[in-house]
Parts: C-alpha cells; structure tokens; sequence
C-alpha cells in the first residue's frame, strides 16, 4: 500500500522570480526539508517547482515558495498535488527551459 503522506507537488511561481536567487533558495530549503525533485527557470520568466516528500514538509516548503528570497517579489504562485512517484533521488537545479 502507497504512503498516502507522501505527496508530490508542482508550483509555477511568477512576478520577479528571475535574478534574484530564486532557484537557490528553493534548492536550499529543499535540501533542509529532505524534498527531492528540482526547481528551474523558465523563459517567460517564471520558475517551475516539482516536489517530493511528506505532506507537512511540503506544505512548509510551499510556504516558504510563497516567502520567496529577501529580492523577490511573488506574484502568483500556482500549485497542484498529485500522489509521489518516487522518482528522484535528489533535488537538482535543471537547465532553463521553455
């Protein structure tokens, strides 16, 4: 049987996300959080977030999305939860992409 606490989360963040850092305060507080997945940016200048672990790391992780590093300006924040694959080892910092 899955481990219902066990979530995947996926987050379009928008507003100034680009330049400021983002992606390595996302991949920091992943790393504390014991999240895997990756974040990366995305050329219509948001950033794309996909997550895995406990439902109550992830909800914090989300809020701390939210928060966002001290030269960021979230504007919009777009999650969805779905059941965990399982896929990631680990969380990585991805290549921009479109």
């Amino acid at each position: 049987m899955p481990d219902e606490d066990f979530q995947q989360l996926h987050v379009s963040l928008e507003g100034r996300v680009q330049g400021v850092g983002f992606r390595y305060f996302v991949y920091d507080h992943a790393q504390a959080m014991g999240l895997s997945g990756w974040v990366r940016n995305r050329r219509d200048g948001s950033v794309e977030v996909h997550a895995e672990g406990r439902r109550a790391s992830l909800d914090k992780f989300l809020s701390e999305l939210r928060r966002g590093p001290r030269s960021s300006n979230v504007l919009g924040i777009h999650p969805t939860w779905k059941p965990a694959t399982g896929e990631y080892s680990d969380f990585q910092i991805l290549p921009t992409t479109s």
